[in-house]
């Protein structure tokens, strides 16, 4: 991918947010048709279909980066396999959960994840929470539990694989964090993309179901939106740094609202709403947070050095 040169540094960044919601509207998109998708076929044949095009995506990507056997010399292979395995899983349990979980629930689950990648940095990453990061955590679980109330969304098996996607999708993102000091980004790309193509492969095969015409429509479009959104996070990515970007990605849970209303006839209560609204504030705080600690580490550091 070519990225072209651009002279101010405001123009990267506002370039960067909009290639960002772009990408969230796509990813949203895939979703919608997933969900049409698994009503009628395993989410495990879906998952090895939509896998097929993103390993060659990513792939493609790296090779035009570097070699690809180079790419594939890492000094953390088993992190890097752990993480393809989590990223996997949690794909697998995402989309069972939309079997029955509405877009717009299932999207504000989803939300909890940056709250648990919080936590999970502690013992993994070393990093210490302070008092205020711990109580937005907690505030933000707190608005999961109004969503999941009694009379809210039914606590069936869709909602177990929600929250399990939400946990195994942090914990990558923690495990991604700590392979990124040995390793580039190109090698932890090809890592994902061969060890998804192969466990996704390795299951998808046992579910087989012959689709008509309709459905092999829909694999193609959730397969080419799965690249492009991918595609676009990566191109802005290189625009802006990802503590910048990040807090747009809540602007999924309004989109899927709409898409939920819109595809599916669902509306989203007020009361879940209202839980929804408690995630991402507690969400965007704990991201504050960090931006602070990180950027008065930075301070310190270049103090230091001074010194």
């Amino acid at each position: 991918m070519t990225i072209p040169i651009v002279a101010r540094r405001g123009d990267n960044i506002a370039r960067a947010i909009i290639l960002t919601l772009l990408a969230i509207g796509i990813f949203g998109v895939q979703d919608a048709v997933s969900k049409v998708l698994v009503q009628h076929h395993s989410p495990f044949q879906i998952t090895m279909m939509r896998y097929w095009g993103f390993a060659a995506f990513s792939l493609l990507l790296v090779s035009r980066q570097a070699p690809l056997r180079q790419a594939f010399n890492s000094r953390a292979p088993g992190l890097q396999v752990a993480r393809g395995v989590l990223l996997m899983a949690d794909i697998w349990l995402f989309a069972l959960a939309l079997r029955s979980v509405p877009l717009a629930e299932l999207q504000a689950i989803s939300l909890v994840a940056p709250l648990l990648v919080t936590l999970f940095a502690i013992p993994i990453l070393g990093e210490k929470v302070g008092v205020f990061r711990f109580v937005a955590v907690a505030v933000g679980f707190a608005g999961a539990m109004v969503i999941v109330r009694p009379g809210g969304l039914p606590l069936d098996l869709g909602v177990g694989y929600a929250v399990a996607s939400s946990a195994l999708y942090a914990l990558y993102i923690v495990i991604t964090r700590k392979v990124s000091a040995v390793d580039t980004a190109a090698t932890s790309l090809a890592f994902t993309g061969v060890v998804g193509l192969v466990m996704s492969s390795a299951v998808g095969v046992f579910f087989w179901q012959t689709m008509d015409w309709q459905s092999v429509a829909m694999v193609v479009v959730v397969m080419g939106t799965t690249c492009a959104g991918h595609g676009l996070m990566t191109f802005a990515l290189s625009l802006a740094p990802a503590s910048v970007l990040q807090p747009f990605s809540y602007f999924s849970l309004p989109w899927a609202i709409l898409l939920s209303a819109t595809i599916f006839g669902h509306l989203i209560d007020p009361i879940s709403l209202l839980g929804a609204a408690v995630i991402v504030g507690a969400g965007l705080v704990v991201m504050a947070r960090e931006r602070s600690r990180r950027a008065q580490d930075a301070s310190e550091t270049n103090v230091g050095h001074e010194g």
